[in-house]
């Protein structure tokens, strides 16, 4: 089913720069009433509050602080929309002396962060009738590659939990996405060292804009992504997004 995010309010994690940044553009130029910008450093976004005046208002929130999110959610009381951007990567090769600390280190803000957001949101969206929570997982969901084995494990962790939350948030009316990227002209893909491969962000503010015309869960942007989508597709409508049964 469509949903119109004209005069809708947004909430965007990371928000300040790449995907987070180019999302919240996105929304504002496509209807949305007003996004708030969730940033760990309120003064990153001055930028955008002089572009769009009280479109944007900046809110701190920092993934691996609890009492950050909850305390934006209080103050965000009327969002129709949870963008949950906002990650971290620092590599976290499989047999590196700091494996342990790496993958601590990523589950905190990816996973245990998404939890957090969803705790605290869930809430205030089935309040304001249902609305959309959308996460940023990646295409390393579901492909591992060991240069970086904590960030793909904690991604495939994260699109976990958003499997999870897609059956509990549904039952209150709440639409969950789970967005899969591949590599992504951004500072992390900079890090990452995929920059010549790279598409431009833009690509994933569309493709969410244009899954939010239909019903679909996944969503995968760029050229990457929809090579993995082709054969991952049957599995996924048959499998993860099928009714199945615990038992």
């Amino acid at each position: 089913m469509a949903y119109d995010i004209k005069d809708k309010v947004v909430l965007v994690t990371g928000s300040n720069r790449g995907i987070g940044k180019v999302i919240l553009e996105s929304f504002l130029e496509n209807g949305a009433a007003k996004v708030y910008a969730a940033v760990r450093k309120i003064d990153s976004v001055k930028s955008l509050v002089d572009k769009y005046g009280e479109k944007v208002i900046p809110v701190k929130i920092d993934l691996s602080d609890d009492t950050s999110i909850y305390e934006a959610a209080n103050i965000a009381k009327d969002v129709d929309i949870v963008i949950n951007n906002a990650g971290v990567f620092k590599g976290g090769e499989l047999f590196a002396d700091n494996i342990f600390d790496s993958l601590e280190f990523h589950m905190r803000i990816n996973v245990y962060g998404v939890i957090t957001m969803a705790k605290a949101f869930a809430p205030i969206l089935k309040a304001n009738g249902g609305g959309i929570f959308a996460q940023l997982n990646s295409v390393v969901s579901m492909k591992t590659f060991p240069n970086f084995s904590a960030y793909c494990a904690s991604k495939a962790a994260s699109y976990s939990i958003t499997q999870s939350l897609k059956e509990l948030l549904g039952k209150q009316g709440t639409r969950v996405l789970s967005i899969h990227p591949g590599p992504i002209a951004t500072d992390m893909g900079d890090a990452a060292g995929l920059t010549e491969i790279a598409e431009p962000p833009s690509v994933v503010a569309e493709a969410i804009l244009e899954v939010l015309k239909g019903d679909n869960f996944h969503v995968f942007p760029d050229s990457m992504a929809k090579q993995i989508e082709n054969a991952y597709q049957s599995f996924a409508q048959n499998i993860v997004e099928a009714n199945m049964s615990e038992g």
